[in-house]
């Protein structure tokens, strides 16, 4: 089986990303999943995504981690999935699709940048100063003093493997307050098995656990070893986060073709 491919990355957040509008790549195993995301014996990256034809939408994303199984919703990979419409000739003013955890809106700015909105957060669990909450995936939320020289793989692992979350699974994000708006995030997760240079829900789900005003509209920079993202979002006199926007850049890397 001969697959045209594409590399796009955001933040460093790098994904494969096939046209599967022919329906000819739903088939691809576990395997073949693990093995083209392998970064020595494939093409590297975080995932895999297949682009589809979906009635009613854009497009469909379907998405899987680096470990070939099929993920939950990847926000950093949900805007270069919108980029890679844009360059198959889809073209929209705002863009619709449909994710495992359900309908997205996205736009792209004249200068590039693609904003995703994200699904509505209506729980945040707090525990002994930690949090837990679900942006389209599970994300553990630790704040940390020094981030930038913390061992993210072994502390993030730790919780991960840890005995709640280990069956499951659950990505751990370290964060660190630099100013009223701004965060710095560092991201271990689950089906990578690894520290990723961004993760677009665990950007959002720490943004939403360091807001700045009470209730109303919030916008946090998030910088991350990959770069720097923004969120904006309205948080509710009752604690729900509405109206989530992830902005930040996506790009191409590169195209290639492969043989199966």
């Amino acid at each position: 089986m001969i697959v045209p491919f594409f590399k796009y990355q955001g933040t460093g957040n790098d994904f494969i990303l096939i046209d599967n509008r022919s329906r000819a790549f739903s088939s691809l195993t576990t395997e073949q999943i693990k093995h083209l995301c392998d970064r020595r014996f494939g093409i590297g990256a975080d995932g895999l995504m297949l682009l589809n034809e979906k009635e009613g939408f854009d497009f469909e994303m379907k998405y899987y981690n680096a470990d070939g199984n099929e993920g939950t919703m990847c926000g950093n990979g949900g805007r270069c999935i919108v980029k890679f419409a844009y360059h198959l000739g889809i073209h929209r003013n705002q863009y619709r699709f449909i994710a495992v955890d359900g309908p997205h809106d996205a736009e792209i700015d004249f200068d590039g940048t693609v904003s995703l909105k994200m699904m509505d957060v209506d729980k945040v669990i707090k525990e002994r100063g930690d949090f837990i909450l679900n942006t389209g995936s599970p994300h553990y939320i630790r704040p940390a003093i020094d981030v930038m020289n913390l061992d993210v793989f072994e502390k993030g692992r730790s919780i991960r493997y840890s005995k709640d979350y280990e069956q499951e699974g659950i990505n751990v994000n370290f964060v660190e307050q630099v100013g009223d708006s701004d965060i710095i995030v560092r991201t271990y997760e689950r089906g990578v098995e690894d520290e990723t240079y961004s993760c677009g829900t665990g950007v959002t789900a720490a943004a939403l656990t360091h807001y700045h005003n009470e209730s109303g509209y919030n916008d946090v920079m998030v910088k991350t070893l990959g770069g720097t993202l923004e969120v904006e979002f309205d948080r509710t006199e009752e604690g729900r986060f509405e109206n989530i926007w992830l902005s930040g850049p996506a790009e191409r890397v590169f195209e290639g073709v492969l043989k199966l």
